[in-house]
């Protein structure tokens, strides 16, 4: 039977999750929605989330009018980067969950990078 498009995605999403936990390194994770963009800095054993950022968040809502939007990505990048910085984070793995590295991903990955994380 055909896989569901979400099934797919946690399908890819599986391997690259596995293969970070086998590093053991902190993982910066990206969810994206048709309104909004997720991201969290969670720790190498899974079991504790670092820093979290988001479109949903007040204060970020105020700023930006459309969270489904590159420019938002950017922003919750830049957020999440100094967050985790904040918490004494400064290497991470990208883990885009198994969605493309495009668009709105990409935008949030360059955007933390651009901030001062490692990946």
């Amino acid at each position: 039977m055909a896989m569901s498009k979400k099934e797919q995605r946690l399908r890819r999403a599986r391997q690259t999750r596995a293969r970070i936990a086998l590093q053991g390194a902190v993982r910066l994770t990206v969810t994206r929605s048709n309104l909004h963009i997720y991201a969290s800095v969670i720790s190498g054993d899974g079991t504790k989330v670092i820093a979290t950022a988001s479109t949903a968040e007040k204060e970020v809502r105020e700023q930006v009018k459309n969270g489904g939007n590159t420019a938002a990505a950017a922003l919750i990048g830049k957020r999440i980067a100094e967050k985790a910085k904040a918490a004494g984070v400064e290497k991470v793995a990208f883990d885009r969950a198994g969605f493309q590295y495009h668009g709105r991903i990409k935008a949030l990955a360059e955007a933390a990078r651009e901030a001062g994380l490692q990946f």
